[in-house]
């Protein structure tokens, strides 16, 4: 019997899948736990269309982050800080003042867990941040610290 997967099932196929399995197993566990519908005409149109939807939705949210993307590559945050001798920061800048900094000025949301700075700003001057907006799309931003 042919049975559309709605959930994973371990050994057996992922959620979306089309396979055969047999009929005691179809009607005695997955279609009883609602692990599976039968692969009628109906069903397998239903799950192309519930395919080309989610294709659809990953397209437009890849087409919104490189528009996002293109608007980060060109700002630059400017970020106040006290310093000490040879430009050396007391204290730092971390991601979260710069994602704070970015949505007062820029009106710019961006969650400060997608920013990839392996360590905080720690000295005067500019600093490109990168900032993973979408598997795909990797933005870079401008910080610049300037002193207080």
């Amino acid at each position: 019997m042919k049975v559309i997967f709605l959930k994973d099932v371990k050994g057996k196929g992922k959620k979306g899948e089309v396979k055969e399995v047999s009929v005691g197993y179809a009607q005695n566990f997955l279609l009883k736990n609602n692990y599976a519908v039968e692969a009628t005409p109906a069903n397998l149109s239903k799950l192309e269309g519930q395919k080309k939807r989610v294709a659809k939705d990953a397209a437009e949210e890849l087409a919104a982050a490189k528009q996002l993307k293109a608007q980060i590559d060109e700002m630059t945050v400017e970020m106040k800080a006290k310093s000490g001798e040879g430009g050396r920061l007391f204290g730092s800048i971390t991601t979260k003042q710069i994602a704070d900094a970015l949505l007062k000025d820029k009106g710019i949301k961006v969650d400060r867990r997608k920013m990839e700075l392996p360590d905080a700003i720690r000295a005067l001057g500019f600093t490109n941040v990168p900032i993973k907006i979408h598997p795909e799309v990797t933005a870079k931003l401008k910080v610049h610290v300037t002193e207080e």
